[in-house]
């Protein structure tokens, strides 16, 4: 009886092994659970994008049009004088004008006015019934030669160095700008943000009125440049002759089919800048106004972001940011050896 009890219990002792040993080896999947399970940076990797891209349309919607200054960029009632410029280049040249030319020509215009009348007091038939028989005056002749020739010396030297300072090639981190003319719109391109074609057409009164901008000046799609950045303007005509001139950024450029014509500006001070086709091109000339808003590098950033594109080096730094976490994974897989370790002891 003694010997039976015993080889019952063998035999359970037997068969109790199996079920022993299982939980033994059931940690084995827990650790490849562990091993397997994301990491903390791939676990915050879905949060944090959300918040990005959340932090990117705030920046993004921080982009209002500029409400336009009154005087400031657009022409004035009864104006006689240049808009204030608001380019280095348009400064100098205004300078130019008002405190160079202008005193020149008064000046010579008076002194010619002078002469006619003294002339012809002086000389009139009651005055000298016999006329003079004089052929000529050395001294005279010297002198109405060489003034002229310095005054245009004098004057050739600003001017040659504005003209120069025109024509400048553009900085290699110019703002580069594809303008095209339409009848009777304005096409723009930002092809350095990845930002397509868009057009820029006139808005009718109502709305210009609404925005608190002048009617005929207003667009629907402005310009967008940056302050104190260089802007480079590749500008041609889809169909006739067109001329892209904004006069506040001493700006004037024709666009011509199958040429491609550059100019360059800076803008000093953020505003709107208002313009017009300055080249007859059809029915619809007087209805094609130019608008460029200048912004300050954070808001034209944020502009850009809101048109779609981004600003050049973004694109280079988007996958480095994106390759940083994809190591990670590697470093918090020896914790999870720690169980098997465990359940091994």
């Amino acid at each position: 009886m003694k010997m039976l009890k015993s080889l019952i219990i063998a035999a359970a002792l037997v068969a109790g092994v199996p079920a022993v040993a299982a939980p033994t080896a059931a940690p084995a999947a827990p650790v490849a659970a562990a091993v397997a399970a994301p990491t903390p940076a791939e676990t915050a990797s879905p949060e944090a994008a959300p918040a990005a891209t959340e932090a990117g349309a705030a920046l993004d919607a921080t982009y209002v049009p500029m409400k336009p200054a009154a005087g400031i960029g657009q022409p004035v009632q009864g104006g006689m004088d240049f808009q204030p410029q608001f380019t280095v280049i348009g400064q100098d040249a205004k300078f130019l004008n008002n405190a160079i030319l202008l005193p020149i020509i008064t000046v010579i215009t008076l002194f010619v006015l002078g002469l006619l009348l003294w002339v012809v007091v002086r000389y009139r038939a009651k005055a000298n019934p016999v006329p003079s028989k004089t052929s000529h005056n050395t001294f005279i002749e010297i002198v109405w030669t060489a003034v002229p020739a310095l005054i245009l010396i004098a004057i050739a030297f600003p001017s040659l160095s504005l003209l120069a300072a025109q024509y400048r090639p553009a900085k290699a981190d110019a703002v580069v700008i594809k303008v095209k003319g339409y009848q009777w719109n304005w096409g723009y391109e930002y092809p350095d943000h990845g930002i397509g074609e868009f057009i820029s057409k006139m808005v009718d009164e109502k709305t210009a009125v609404a925005n608190g901008e002048p009617y005929q000046l207003a667009v629907d799609n402005r310009m967008v440049v940056p302050v104190g950045q260089q802007v480079k303007l590749i500008i041609t005509g889809a169909d006739v002759i067109h001329s892209f001139a904004v006069p506040a950024l001493w700006t004037k450029m024709d666009a011509v089919p199958g040429r491609a014509n550059e100019t360059t500006f800076t803008v000093t001070k953020p505003g709107v800048y208002y313009g017009q086709c300055s080249e007859l091109c059809g029915v619809d000339h007087a209805f094609m106004p130019i608008a460029v808003e200048a912004l300050p590098p954070e808001k034209f950033a944020a502009w850009v972001r809101f048109k779609g594109g981004k600003m050049p080096g973004e694109a280079e730094a988007a996958p480095a940011a994106a390759a940083t976490p994809a190591a990670a994974p590697a470093t918090p897989a020896a914790p999870a050896a720690a169980p098997a370790a465990a359940a091994t002891n």
